[in-house]
């Protein structure tokens, strides 16, 4: 007895026996058929060549692509834009029972301390927008943004907020924000990917790359992580004594044999392979010169603070603009960092949270300030924010004061920013209760988020969906309740 022959003859059957039910199999071709109209813009797409191609819209959108810039960890809003100052007054006060009682923390125990603001804050521009000290840079643009100060959340755990956030789900398995636009909308740019993700601070985001997943829809809509140090993908360049006529006579040979294979299972992931194939080819070239760093002038360096050569966020935001410029359709930054326990020094408001302020100060306002200029701010759709907010509350471990200071998750209220594309500049939509604790006016939840931002890039999120599951699955989530907030708009 062989082994090796024994599981080759079995392979063999199963290929031959899926195969003929393809083929001679009326039950099974309608299966096919039906599988193909109940996601018919799957079904268009997997006849073309192309990674995602460019798809209509539902209506006419007021923004053509997205940069998510992702503060990964939670920043704290009662440090950064929501001001409250009867917070200072019961600062170093034992906090309320009533503050604590059915309330979940992820380290909080015992009677916590409350904490006031740590910087001051003052008001900038005719807008009167408050802002901390912490962004110095940033004071200058905030009549160009829109501050949602009432987001909220149901999630007080990284991971599964970040996927809520992300995906309109808590639970692994749905499709990113990323992917559903690729799939409504497709790539306006055929030579580099329709999703690019870029990473900073030293680490991915908690929930992984799930949160740039393409979950139940084609793999082939998926963010592409691409790194912002050295080649933008490994191995993009061919081997040595390869040339690219002979790559090209390869990867033709190998269509040809993925297309024999396609007829022959009706699987779509093989057309997904033979276009991730080729978009890896005429990456070869596009994608060098869309991450070369180099072609920027001393001028726009000096604006980002970029340091070419390095891995930051810095560099990761004028990738951002280089990429808008090409027509990539969603750009994400994730930026680690952010979760200021009070722990260590690194995750500390009076350590750490400093650093983190002075990484992405600067370079999220030349960004704004450079899509503006270049006329690209008008139709890219400028997202900013975390998972969750931070507690009003000092953090303690095990019912007792740390040295440093720092503040629990809080998904009752935190803070996102908006820009561009379609999105009312110079306001503040939604408020906290007095310490920050609690969104109280005009709040806006995941769910909102989502059919917000996908009415601005045109696609209505009730009609955008996909069969998954036994459910005509959308990213606004199915059985919760959304809306769009019409007062983003401008």
């Amino acid at each position: 007895m062989n082994p090796l022959n024994d599981s080759a003859r079995l392979g063999l059957l199963q290929w031959q026996t899926r195969r003929h039910f393809l083929q001679n199999c009326s039950l099974g071709l309608a299966g096919m058929w039906l599988g193909s109209q109940a996601n018919p813009v799957h079904g268009d797409a997997a006849q073309s060549s192309d990674a995602a191609p460019r798809l209509a819209p539902h209506f006419p959108p007021k923004a053509k692509r997205v940069i998510f810039l992702h503060m990964a960890g939670g920043p704290s809003q009662l440090e950064l834009f929501d001001y409250k100052p009867d917070l200072q007054q019961l600062d170093g006060k034992d906090t309320p029972a009533s503050f604590l009682e059915g309330k979940r923390f992820a380290f909080i125990q015992g009677v916590p301390k409350m904490l006031g603001p740590q910087f001051p804050f003052a008001q900038h521009g005719e807008s009167g927008a408050w802002v901390s000290d912490r962004l110095p840079h940033f004071q200058s643009v905030v009549d160009k943004v829109c501050f949602v100060k009432s987001m909220h959340t149901t999630q007080f755990n990284h991971a599964p907020a970040q996927l809520l956030l992300h995906t309109g789900s808590q639970n692994l398995g749905s499709a990113s924000f990323g992917a559903w636009t690729m799939y409504g909308l497709g790539s306006e740019n055929q030579n580099l990917p329709g999703f690019v993700v870029l990473v900073s601070g030293g680490k991915t985001p908690s929930a992984g790359k799930s949160v740039w997943g393409s979950g139940f829809l084609p793999s082939v809509h998926q963010g592409v992580q691409c790194r912002s140090k050295g080649d933008p993908v490994l191995y993009l360049s061919n081997p040595e004594g390869v040339s690219r006529i002979q790559r090209r006579r390869a990867l033709d040979t190998l269509a040809k044999l993925n297309r024999e294979t396609f007829e022959q299972t009706g699987d779509a992931e093989v057309l997904t392979r033979i276009s991730q194939y080729e978009m890896a080819f005429r990456m070869q070239t596009s994608a060098t010169e869309a991450f070369d760093l180099s072609q920027e002038t001393a001028d726009v360096h000096a604006m980002y603070g970029t340091k070419p050569g390095e891995e930051s966020f810095a560099n990761n935001c004028l990738l951002a603009r280089r990429l808008a410029e090409r027509d990539v359709r969603f750009i994400q930054l994730f930026h680690w960092g952010w979760d200021s326990h009070g722990a260590g020094a690194n995750e500390a408001i009076n350590k750490g949270f400093h650093d983190r302020c002075r990484e992405v100060d600067q370079p999220m306002t030349a960004l704004l300030k450079d899509l503006d200029q270049r006329g690209l701010l008008e139709d890219t759709l400028v997202v900013w924010g975390g998972e969750f907010g931070r507690t009003p509350m000092r953090e303690n471990r095990g019912g007792r004061e740390m040295k440093l200071i720092g503040r629990d998750h809080n998904p009752g209220a935190f803070t996102m920013w908006f820009a561009g594309g379609g999105i009312k500049p110079g306001v503040s939509i939604g408020h906290t209760d007095d310490i920050g604790y609690e969104a109280v006016e005009n709040k806006v939840s995941p769910h909102d988020l989502h059919a917000t931002l996908q009415h601005l890039l045109g696609i209505d999120h009730h009609k955008l969906t996909y069969m998954s599951q036994g459910l005509p699955q959308r990213l606004s989530n199915v059985t919760q309740p959304s809306r769009i907030v019409t007062d983003m708009f401008a």
